[in-house]
């Protein structure tokens, strides 16, 4: 793809290592680890192809006004951190960080006093936060960190802007900006952050095993960065993420949680997947999806990959829908193949209940991952569960009573149900793939002329249990259920419509052959 051109920045360090003084190595661009892009998949790169449209940096008054304060206090300030990667990536951003060599809470509590709005001080760890026209800005004072090896709780003491910047995750997080009068606007840049933002690079500003021993959450970001940015990361930082992954075992699994979401709201998520499958981090945080992982073969028999496969679902919903849970339901479809696979000699390799057991497996793969386990969990588990059905219904004649069904036990989710099975078609055969998806356009063009007649979506039965009881002097039992559910049943056949008195007729007649009395 095209190189990212970025804009010549004022006062340009030229990539001297603050640590040493001397020149940074580089490591040579050709050399970067990135999965690979299956099917010549171009990714929606974040590119700046005309520098001169960037707006100059710093253009908003609230700049000029912190840079005053900062003056007047005696300090120096300077904006850190993503605020300055995300404009150069042209990213709309609404997260300021400022960072103030002093103390950042003695200039926030000025800012807010001169906007008149509220400031929260957080006194332990020396920040202070406000909101200022849409944005949220963060203060904090320059500080050193120096870590234990026993503890992730860092010492923090005082220090310069160098410090706080090598303390920082990535080279391209460790830009600022300052604020300063005489140098406004200027960038410091100590480690050639702006070239690997060029060259589409993730690396750390310093030694990656202490960056990602110090907090191995960096690992997961690191991979983030690169799924949701396109970019590869740097050979060192990779092998010092392959070398450093048990660590990740210390981390929260809520933080964990964070970063997978990002990753799976990528614009290409698969890179992220491969990218912590590639480091080893996949096994440690999501086995069940690095099980998929592999071939077997017996004879000419052989099953695709569904560690690729899924990826390939979880792409094509992703060009679709933004949807975090659909892409989820996506990313389990198939979670239980690994558990059902089977050999037959003569049908070859089979997953049968494969959709049956991955709904049970659903709840605990979210409860092990922290994810919510609230409705978002229910539907997931639903489409995993419902994912062969219109495929099934689409390979046979698509009778009315089948897309009936669906419609009743898919309810609102069914466009969601549809648009899942239509990523699940990953042939490489054209005239297979085609073919399905005239089956699926039948079986939506079928569910809308259903759905209009019929009214069947989310429906319950006319006729009640409570009706039941109440004609024939009942109380529970299980006549009532099953009365109950031959109404259901004979309204998705189309044996009668859905209607109260096609209903009640109906059930007159199966309890007189039960013998019931009116009461």
């Amino acid at each position: 793809g095209p190189r990212l051109r970025l804009p010549g920045a004022r006062g340009r360090s030229g990539g001297a290592d603050p640590a040493t003084g001397g020149p940074l190595r580089r490591a040579p661009s050709v050399a970067c680890v990135s999965p690979a892009r299956d099917g010549g998949t171009t990714l929606p790169h974040l590119l700046i192809l005309n520098p001169d449209s960037v707006s100059e940096p710093l253009s908003d008054p609230l700049f000029r006004r912190i840079s005053r304060i900062a003056e007047r206090l005696g300090v120096d300030a300077y904006v850190v951190g993503g605020y300055v990667r995300d404009h150069y990536l042209r990213r709309p951003s609404t997260d300021i960080d400022v960072v103030v060599v002093g103390s950042g809470i003695d200039v926030a509590r000025a800012l807010a006093a001169e906007l008149h709005t509220q400031v929260t001080v957080y006194k332990t760890f020396g920040t202070a936060m406000l909101r200022a026209g849409g944005a949220e800005v963060e203060f904090v004072g320059a500080r050193r960190e120096s870590y234990s090896q026993d503890s992730r709780k860092p010492q923090v003491e005082a220090g310069t802007l160098a410090d706080d910047q090598r303390r920082r995750d990535f080279t391209i997080n460790a830009m600022a900006w300052s604020l300063d009068g005489a140098r406004y606007g200027e960038l410091v840049d100590p480690f050639g952050g702006m070239d690997d933002l060029e060259d589409r690079i993730i690396r750390t500003p310093c030694d990656p095993d202490v960056t990602f021993s110090d907090d191995p959450l960096r690992m997961m970001r690191a991979v983030r960065f690169a799924a949701q940015l396109g970019f590869d990361i740097d050979p060192d930082t990779f092998d010092a993420i392959v070398r450093n992954r048990e660590r990740i075992r210390i981390v929260s699994r809520e933080r964990i949680a964070t970063e997978l979401n990002k990753i799976v709201l990528a614009p290409l998520p698969s890179m992220g997947f491969e990218l912590l499958e590639l480091t080893g981090l996949l096994e440690l945080i999501f086995p069940e999806l690095h099980r998929l992982k592999g071939v077997e073969r017996r004879g000419s028999h052989a099953h695709k990959d569904n560690f690729v496969h899924t990826l390939k679902v979880l792409d094509n919903v992703a060009a679709r829908s933004g949807d975090l849970w659909l892409r989820w339901a996506a990313l389990l479809h198939d979670i239980a193949k690994p558990l059902t696979k089977a050999y037959d000699p003569k049908a070859g390799w089979t997953f049968h209940g494969h959709e049956v057991l991955g709904s049970k497996m659903v709840p605990s793969v979210f409860r092990q991952l922290k994810l919510p386990m609230n409705e978002h969990m229910k539907f997931v588990q639903k489409l995993v569960f419902l994912h062969l059905r219109p495929i099934i219904l689409s390979e046979e004649l698509v009778t009315d009573s089948a897309v009936r069904r669906l419609l009743f036990e898919a309810g609102d989710d069914v466009e969601a149900l549809m648009m899942l099975c239509e990523a699940d078609i990953t042939s490489g055969i054209d005239a297979k793939v085609k073919r399905y998806l005239a089956n699926f356009e039948l079986v939506r063009r079928k569910m809308k002329d259903l759905e209009e007649r019929d009214r069947v979506r989310n429906f319950q039965p006319p006729v009640t249990g409570e009706v039941i009881m109440r004609t024939y002097g009942l109380g529970p039992c299980r006549a009532i259920g099953e009365i109950k559910e031959a109404i259901k049943n004979a309204i998705l056949d189309g044996e009668i419509p859905n209607e109260y008195d096609a209903a009640f007729a109906l059930m007159e007649r199966l309890a007189a052959e039960r013998g019931l009395e009116k009461a």
